[in-house]
């Protein structure tokens, strides 16, 4: 089955670790892949185009079905193989509405996470100012301020959606590591650094780890005053 996939795929991108996390959640180990570099423009070759045409990563190809937003893969992979590997969806009601509630404010997370640490990539020279930066640092805090609470109300050792490891943790759980990476607090947001600590050793997190991070432990300190 997995010989059938192919992931092209940037390393520390959490869209690209989203679809990664769950095919090894899924037992799909031994997919094609191809790690592109950013930096070279390779998202925007010729390559990932015909496969993808906004030019983004990760672009998925399972036989010829092509899924290449994250969390579409994710929902894909799950349902397609429903029975193979980690289940991700959970059956009781009240978890289940709210790994997606969760899943869905991870795009707001991770927007709001984006707009802080690519602010000069996304932003032009001209165009920059240090009072939009300032706004976009204060809703980032506004955000971290509302997912330490959600994590607080579950209590220790809890998943986002309860007690089973879902699609909330597969796609929120990037941003999260994301956020570490770049610097922020963990003695400011508690109970976000207990949950960084429980999963970061999962299998599924591990075997898909941004290679590069690996080979730089030291990430940067972009978001140590937010």
């Amino acid at each position: 089955m997995a010989q059938d996939m192919t992931l092209l795929w940037g390393s520390g991108s959490p869209p690209c670790w989203r679809a990664m996390i769950a095919l090894e959640e899924k037992n799909l180990q031994g997919y094609n892949q191809k790690l592109l570099s950013f930096e070279k423009m390779e998202h925007k070759s010729q390559e990932v185009l015909d496969i993808n045409p906004r030019g983004q990563l990760p672009t998925f190809k399972h036989g010829d079905v092509i899924v290449n937003e994250s969390y579409a893969a994710c929902f894909y992979l799950e349902s397609q193989f429903k029975s193979q590997g980690n289940k991700l969806i959970p059956d009781g009601q009240v978890e289940q509405a709210l790994m997606y509630q969760r899943m869905f404010e991870g795009l707001t997370f991770y927007e709001k996470l984006n707009a802080v640490i690519y602010y000069e990539w996304f932003v032009p020279e001209g165009e920059r100012h240090d009072s939009a930066l300032k706004r976009n640092k204060e809703a980032l805090t506004t955000e971290l301020k509302l997912w330490e609470g959600y994590l607080e109300k579950l209590g220790s050792g809890s998943n986002l959606a309860g007690p089973s490891f879902s699609l909330a943790d597969v796609t929120v759980f990037p941003t999260v590591a994301t956020l570490f990476r770049f610097g922020m607090s963990a003695e400011r947001y508690p109970k976000l650094a207990e949950y960084y600590a429980l999963l970061k050793e999962r299998p599924s997190i591990k075997a898909s780890w941004p290679p590069h991070w690996l080979e730089n432990p030291e990430g940067q300190d972009t978001l140590k005053d937010v």
